[in-house]
C-alpha cells in the first residue's frame, strides 16, 4: 500500500515556543512578568497543574515538570499570609526545576515574589484569561503538539466536505485523480505526503508539510502549484480523514464488493477508517467514483445506508416468494409516455 509508515511525537517544546503559539495562533493574551530565557525552558507532557498543595507545603507528589497555573484560590492564598510565609510558600515551587509559572484571571504578584522567580530563573506569565478557560486553551494546544503523528503516502482531498485520503502504489495516479478533483471545485490539503494527527480517541486530523504545502508532482508534468493556478478556494491546510480510497490495478482473480455489505477498514494510529478498494481500469472516471465515495460517506452520516435499504428490499421480496412468475417491473402502470 505504497511506502513505510512512520510514527513519531514530540518529546518536548520550549516555552518561547508555546507561549508565541498561544499568542499568535491560538489568539490568548498573555505577558511576561520577568527576563529570562525562555529557550532552555521544556515543556514536556499536555496536563497542567495548579499547585495549591505545593505552596501550603507538601510537595511530595508534586508534578513540577508541568506548567504550573495560579489562579484566583491560590493568589488569594498568598495575599492572606505575611511577607516570610509568602516567601515561605513560593519557595516551595522555586526551589523545583519548574517550566513556567502562568497567573490567570489577571492575578498580579508584588515585585519582591517576581523578584524570587526571576533569581530562581523560573518564567512567570500572566493573562487575563479566565483559569477554566485557559487551561482548556493551553491543554487543547499542548495536546495537538504531544499527539501521535504518522506520515503517509498519498493524497488527501476535501470532497464534498468529507477528508478522503486516496492511498495506492507508486505510480498508480494518485495526484492525477486528486488534481482532477481540484479541477472540480473539490479542496487539496495535502499530495505526496500527508501528516495525519490523532487528536482524540476517534478524531485524526491531516495536514500536508511545511515544504511541499500545496505542490504537487505529476508525472511527465512536474510541479504544479494548486494554490497559484486554481486560488484560494482550491486549498484546506488542514482536514479531517474521514474516509481512506485505496486505488490498485484490476486484478481478476480478486472478489471485489458488489454490494458494499461488508465494510473493510484501514487502520490510521489504531484509528479504523473506512475503507474503499478502487480497481483500476482503462475508461475508469476514478475522480466521479471518488465523488460518489464521498457523497455516499455523506449519506451514511446521515443515517442512510443504500445496502442495508437495498438488503430490507431484498429480504421482502423472498418472504414473498412465489407471488409472481419473474422480476416485476419498477411500476405497475405506464402513463402514455411513448417519448
Amino acid at each position: 500500500m505504497g511506502r513505510q509508515r512512520k510514527t513519531f511525537k514530540k518529546e518536548s517544546i520550549t516555552v518561547a515556543f508555546a507561549i508565541e503559539q498561544m499568542r499568535q495562533t491560538v489568539g490568548v493574551p498573555i505577558r511576561p512578568l520577568n527576563s529570562v530565557d525562555l529557550e532552555s525552558h521544556l515543556i514536556t507532557e499536555s496536563s497542567l497543574n495548579r499547585p495549591g498543595l505545593a505552596l501550603a507545603g507538601y510537595v511530595e507528589l508534586f508534578t513540577h515538570h508541568r506548567v504550573q497555573l495560579l489562579g484566583n484560590t491560590e493568589c488569594r492564598y498568598l495575599s492572606h499570609l505575611s511577607e516570610d510565609e509568602q516567601t515561605t510558600a513560593f519557595n516551595n515551587l522555586l526551589k523545583f526545576p519548574i517550566p513556567c509559572i502562568i497567573l490567570t484571571e489577571g492575578n498580579e504578584l508584588d515585585e519582591r515574589m517576581i523578584g524570587l522567580a526571576t533569581n530562581a530563573g523560573i518564567p512567570l506569565f500572566v493573562t487575563p484569561t479566565p483559569t477554566i478557560q485557559f487551561m482548556v486553551q493551553l491543554r487543547d494546544f499542548l495536546g495537538d503538539q504531544f499527539a501521535l503523528q504518522q506520515s503517509l503516502h498519498g493524497s488527501l482531498i476535501d470532497v464534498y466536505g468529507i477528508g478522503m485520503l486516496i492511498v495506492g502504489t507508486a505510480g498508480i495516479g494518485k495526484s492525477e485523480v486528486a488534481l482532477d478533483l481540484v479541477e472540480r471545485g473539490h479542496r487539496l490539503v495535502a499530495d505526496d505526503v500527508v501528516i495525519a494527527t490523532r487528536k482524540e480517541e476517534k478524531v485524526l486530523m491531516g495536514s500536508g508539510t511545511d515544504l511541499v504545502q500545496h505542490f504537487m508532482e505529476i508525472r511527465g508534468l512536474g510541479l504544479v502549484d494548486v494554490r497559484a493556478m486554481f486560488g484560494i478556494r482550491a486549498i484546506r491546510f488542514q482536514k479531517r480523514i474521514e474516509v481512506v480510497v485505496n486505488l490498485h490495478p484490476w486484478d481478476p482473480n480478486e472478489e471485489y464488493t458488489r454490494l458494499g455489505m461488508a465494510e473493510e477498514t484501514y487502520d490510521i494510529l489504531g484509528v479504523e477508517l473506512p475503507l474503499v478498494m478502487l480497481p483500476i481500469t482503462p475508461g475508469k472516471n476514478v475522480t466521479v467514483l471518488c465523488e460518489v465515495i464521498g457523497m455516499n460517506h455523506l449519506l451514511r452520516n446521515y443515517g442512510y445506508d443504500p445496502a442495508e435499504v437495498f438488503s430490507e428490499r431484498l429480504a421482502e421480496r423472498i418472504r414473498k416468494k412465489g407471488s409472481s412468475s419473474g422480476p416485476s417491473r419498477g411500476i405497475e402502470y405506464f402513463e402514455h409516455d411513448y417519448e
